[in-house]
C-alpha cells in the first residue's frame, strides 16, 4: 500500500532531478559512508513509502545479492597486494577484491532501493509528461517499464489465487505460461489504445494538473546546491580513497564532513519533508 507522500506532491522535474542527482552518486561514488547514507536514507524512504512489509522483503531479497556479488569478485578479480588465500587454480584471492566486491554489492542494493522509490513517486502520468511531448516513444516506453513489473507480480498472484481456486496445485511453468499471455495481449490493446488517441502526432496535447510553482524552484534549487557542494568537494579531493592496489581511505577532515553533510542532506531531504508534512498535521489535529 503507497502511502501519501509530500515529496511526490512537487513538479515531477523536481523529482527527476533528485532522483537522477541521488542514483547517480549511488552508481559512482563508491566510498563506504557515501553509501551507507545514501543506502540507509533510500531505506527509510522506502519504508515511509511503502511500509514494514515491502522493506523487510526486499531487504531479504537483496542480502543474498550482496553476498553473492561480495563473494562472487574475488573469484574472476585477482588484483591487489594483500592476499588472504589462493583458489585451487592457483590465482590469489585479495581483500582489495573482497572489499571492493562488497562496495559494488553495497552500491547495486543502494540504486535497487532508490528505483523502488522511483517506482512509487515518479508514475506514469509524470514521465509522459515529462518526455511525452520531445520523446513520445521514449516516454511511453519509460512509463510502460515502470508499471509493468508490479503489474505482473499482481497479476501473477491472481492467476495463482485463480488456479487455486480451480482445485489446481499452482504450477511455476503454467503461471509463467499464462501471465506471458496476459502481458502480450495488455501490450497490444496499450498499442492499439495510444495509436487510436493520436499518441506520438504533432500538435497533441495532454491534459495534466502540474504547475511549476515558487515551493518547486526552492526545492529544486536545493537540490542543486547540496548536489553541487557533494561533487565540487569530491572533485576537489575531499573523499579520496582506492582499492587497488591496496585499500586507501583518507582521513576525514572539515572538506569531508561537508561533503558527507550536505550529502545526506540531499538523501534524506524525502524523508525530512514527510516528517515535517506529518508535524504539522499533528499540531494542527492538536489545535482543534
Amino acid at each position: 500500500m503507497v502511502k501519501r507522500d509530500a515529496f511526490s506532491d512537487f513538479h515531477p522535474l523536481v523529482g527527476l532531478v533528485y532522483f537522477m542527482a541521488v542514483i547517480g552518486f549511488a552508481m559512482f561514488i563508491l566510498h563506504p559512508v557515501m553509501l551507507m547514507i545514501s543506502f540507509f536514507c533510500a531505506c527509510i524512504y522506502v519504508l515511509l513509502l511503502r511500509g514494514v512489509r515491502v522493506l523487510l522483503r526486499g531487504v531479504a531479497l537483496l542480502l543474498p545479492m550482496m553476498l553473492v556479488t561480495a563473494a562472487m569478485n574475488p573469484l574472476f578479480n585477482h588484483r591487489g597486494i594483500t592476499i588472504l588465500a589462493h583458489l585451487p587454480n592457483g590465482n590469489p584471492v585479495t581483500l582489495e577484491a573482497l572489499l571492493y566486491g562488497l562496495a559494488v554489492a553495497g552500491m547495486l542494493a543502494t540504486v535497487i532501493a532508490w528505483f523502488v522509490a522511483v517506482n512509487t513517486v515518479m508514475t506514469g502520468d509524470k514521465i509522459v509528461f515529462l518526455f511525452g511531448r520531445f520523446w513520445p516513444a521514449l516516454s511511453l516506453l519509460l512509463s510502460m517499464s515502470l508499471c509493468f513489473v508490479p503489474r505482473m507480480v499482481r497479476q501473477g498472484r491472481v492467476i495463482t489465487v485463480a488456479q487455486k481456486g480451480l482445485g489446481r496445485k499452482p504450477n511455476a511453468l503454467k503461471v509463467i505460461s499464462i501471465l506471458m499471455t496476459w502481458a502480450l495481449e495488455t501490450s497490444i490493446e496499450t498499442a492499439n489504445s495510444m495509436a487510436a488517441r493520436g499518441y506520438g502526432l504533432r500538435g497533441r496535447t495532454a491534459f495534466h494538473l502540474y504547475t511549476f510553482r515558487r515551493r518547486d524552484a526552492l526545492a529544486l534549487g536545493w537540490i542543486l546546491a547540496m548536489a553541487l557542494v557533494a561533487l565540487t568537494g569530491i572533485a576537489a579531493g575531499a573523499i579520496r580513497y582506492r582499492f587497488f592496489p591496496s585499500v586507501q581511505f583518507h582521513a576525514i577532515t572539515n572538506a569531508s564532513m561537508i561533503v558527507f553533510i550536505s550529502y545526506l542532506a540531499l538523501c534524506a531531504m524525502p524523508t525530512i519533508l514527510r516528517v515535517k508534512e506529518a508535524l504539522d498535521w499533528k499540531r494542527i489535529n492538536s489545535a482543534m
